[in-house]
Order: structure tokens, then sequence, then C-alpha cells
């Protein structure tokens, strides 16, 4: 074949791979660290690493417990570690409603970090819909995963959030990931973790399309200089 067709076939195809990287939300950085390029934020793959890691017999934790445990978690190098962020963005707590506050169903996810993972990315559907209607078609956790990327042991229970709740300080903002509601419980409960931290991580084991893309360039200039000198 041809040094211009092989240059021409891994061209398309580089330029298929910017394309694919440059649309997904969710990106997987290797080692079980998931990116979610929406949010600029980095999940854990397991969801309920506090569990799987040994620290916790089932995962579920009081709050101040789970604070304690994101606060000390080290993994793939970094130690910055939290829990997901839920914004109080209506009057102080819970502004209960089927669509578009911060508490309730089908919540105004541009305020929160487990919501929008949940309803925006992974596509999942509520207890009810925006008019109020009961138990919708495919409601609960059906998907766990997207852009061809899973998340393990995402658990069809309450998740806590970082953030106290406003108007009662025994409580703090929670997530529902059974059914999609949110909304304040009693930091005494327990609720599974989910670690999550700003911004992108860097693995090298796994280059990105970008870096590729220069490899490969360099490597066909390569073969034409060999070419010539055989020509």
């Amino acid at each position: 074949m041809k040094i211009k067709t092989i240059c021409r076939l891994a061209t398309t195809a580089l330029v298929f791979a910017l394309a694919a990287s440059a649309n997904a939300t969710l990106i997987d950085r290797g080692n079980g660290l998931i990116y979610d390029s929406d949010q600029d934020i980095t999940w854990l793959q397991d969801a309920n690493y506090a569990m799987t890691s040994g620290y916790d017999t089932n995962g579920r934790m009081n709050w101040d417990d789970a604070i304690t445990w994101v606060t000390n978690l080290s993994y793939g190098g970094y130690d910055d570690w939290r829990l997901p962020i839920i914004t109080d963005n209506g009057n102080d707590g819970c502004n209960f409603s089927y669509d578009g506050t911060d508490c309730g169903y089908n919540v105004d996810t541009s305020g929160s970090e487990l919501a929008y993972m949940w309803y925006n990315i992974l596509g999942n559907t509520a207890l009810y819909d925006t008019s109020g209607s009961y138990q919708p078609p495919g409601w609960g956790l059906s998907s766990t995963s997207a852009d061809g990327v899973g998340f393990l042991n995402l658990m069809s229970y309450a998740h806590w959030s970082g953030v106290e709740f406003a108007t009662n300080t025994d409580g703090a903002w929670g997530f529902q990931t059974g059914f999609g509601y949110q909304g304040g419980y009693l930091k005494s409960a327990e609720y599974y973790v989910w670690a999550v931290r700003s911004g992108d991580v860097i693995v090298a084991a796994v280059p990105e399309p970008v870096t590729l893309l220069l490899m490969f360039a360099g490597l066909v200039g390569v073969a034409g200089v060999r070419h010539r000198r055989n020509s």
C-alpha cells in the first residue's frame, strides 16, 4: 500500500477519534478515573469505593463520617477528593417541585453534580414525571453508563453531597439514585458516598487523540524520508 494511502486512512481514523473525544461527555482516563467533560470534574469509576476498598462494610455512613472519609481519601495520585456539590438555588431549604427547582424530582440539574450525572448524562427517569404523574415508563436507576463508559457499584439508594442543609444544620443535601429525588436528609442517617474531584486528570498511559495525532505525524515524516531515500 502506498504511503499516501496509508496517510489518508490513518488521518481519517484520527479525525474520527478526535471527533469522538470532543463529543463524549464521559471519558475513561484509566485507573478507575472517569472525566466528566460537561461538568469539568473527575469521578471515581467505582461509586462505592468506600466498600470495595475495605474502608466500610457496605459503604453507607452518616454525613460526618462521609466527610471524614472523602477528606482523607487518596486515589490515583490525588488527595483533593470531595463529595458532590448540590446548590440551594431557591429560597433557603427545599423548594419542592416535580420540575426545575432545587428539591424534588426532575430538579434543576445545573445546580447539582449528582442530578446532572443521573439525569443528563446517564439518562435516567424519575419516579414522577414533570407533571407529577407517578411511575412513568422506565423510571428508576436503569442506566449506569454513557459514551461507552460504565460506572461500578452505583447503588440504588441515597447519596450524600458535601453541602449542609441551610434551614437545618442537622441535615445535608443528598440525591436518591434509586428514583431521582433530591432534598435534605438528616446527617445521622447512613447513605452512600461517591467521590469526585474538580477538573481533569492526566494519565500518561492513555494518550489524548491530539498527542496521538502528533506522534503519527512524526512517524509519517520518518516514513516519507525513508521512502525518498529508497526511491
